[in-house]
């Protein structure tokens, strides 16, 4: 008899998506070296949102540290305004959380730096080896900082972090459009992840509030980045107003390599999805907490993409918010769809086929897999 999977087994698993919920200030970090493979612990991670998958004691560490230096900051400590235990954010209340707190506290290059590693840090500790990290280009006037700064530094970070022989995960970056963007911010994005594709960006997002904006205002920043070689992932029917026939067919137009969330998607466009073999990036966690669905896990539309003939890559979305890393989506996905150990190594092997990079990342996830035994 097959031993059953339980939570130790989930986190050795190869997996390719998303961190930890711990952090650690930057200066004590610790690397993590080779041995850890040896455990297996392997994931992908394709849909990570960077600023979303900051940890509550690395904003209380940022927070602390910004106190000291400004005692008069009128800031609420991260403990107190996002409590531990509390993640029930729903689309009303979780976009507010950034723009009125998150991006506030970590506005300055120190905070970034700081938060970035521990976000690596987090990631590579709970068995991620391959990391497709998200974030949206932010200029922040008041501490002199240009988007193409706020990239720079964040692919510089990332560089040091490849570069490093002892760690166990690579990274890269994809570079996202908001939806609140205009067009002609939409066209600077995709300048940024033409300008940086040598350095590390591998693919651009469509990304934010559901609610907001027309999509197809960025139909030829989108196709602009497809022609320059960038692959595409795009939020895709998070909701019911983002469902609708008329933007559906203009994302499926763009000729994404990827969608995230995927919800509320009518026969017709999953036939589409199945026909051109476009990955899934699904977030169980995030989207039971912030009710995107109707019921809880077993109800979840991971049940209906499994079976299907596309890549499906489990993800964490927003760790920092959901607080359930990557190897606890597939315990939950065991649990609930009653996969066994074969089948979730099964279910990670398939998320390869939608990396962003090219054969070689593919060559050394595939050797993981064949190597390891569980």
């Amino acid at each position: 008899m097959a031993a059953p999977v339980d939570r130790a087994f989930a986190r050795r698993l190869p997996k390719i998506e998303v961190a930890s919920v711990s952090c650690l200030p930057a200066a004590s970090l610790p690397l993590l070296s080779a041995p850890l493979l040896s455990f297996g612990s392997s994931r992908q991670a394709l849909h990570a949102h960077l600023t979303g998958s900051i940890s509550r004691a690395c904003l209380h560490d940022i927070w602390c540290a910004k106190q000291a230096r400004h005692p008069a900051r009128h800031i609420q400590d991260p403990l107190t305004a996002i409590p531990a235990g509390k993640v029930d954010y729903d689309i009303k209340t979780f976009f507010p959380l950034f723009s009125s707190y998150i991006y506030r506290l970590c506005n300055d290059l120190p905070s970034i730096e700081l938060s970035t590693k521990a976000v690596l840090h987090d990631f590579q500790a709970d068995g991620v080896v391959y990391l497709e990290l998200r974030t949206t280009p932010r200029a922040i006037p008041e501490h002199g900082i240009s988007k193409d700064d706020y990239i720079k530094t964040i692919l510089d970070l990332l560089r040091m972090h490849n570069d490093d022989p002892s760690n166990t995960m690579r990274v890269f970056l994809i570079v996202s459009v908001d939806r609140r963007n205009t067009a002609v911010e939409a066209e600077d994005v995709v300048d940024l992840a033409i300008k940086y594709r040598s350095a590390g960006v591998v693919g651009v997002d469509l990304c934010g509030n559901p609610a907001k904006g027309d999509v197809r205002i960025f139909t030829d920043a989108f196709k602009r980045a497809k022609a320059s070689g960038l692959k595409m992932t795009l939020h895709f029917a998070e909701t019911e107003a983002s469902a609708t026939d008329l933007e559906l067919q203009t994302l499926l137009s763009w000729q994404p390599d990827r969608l995230g969330h995927v919800i509320h998607v009518k026969d017709e466009f999953i036939e589409a999805i199945e026909r051109e073999h476009i990955g899934v990036e699904l977030c169980l966690s995030c989207n039971v907490y912030a009710k995107m669905i109707v019921g809880s896990y077993p109800d979840h539309h991971f049940g209906m993409w499994r079976h299907s003939s596309v890549p499906v890559a489990l993800s964490t979305d927003d760790v920092g918010v959901f607080c359930s890393p990557l190897s606890e989506e597939y315990h939950l996905a065991a649990i609930h769809f009653g996969l066994s150990r074969a089948q979730l190594k099964e279910l990670c092997q398939r998320a390869v086929d939608s990396i962003f990079t090219g054969p070689d990342e593919r060559s050394r996830l595939a050797r993981i897999y064949s190597e390891w035994d569980g």
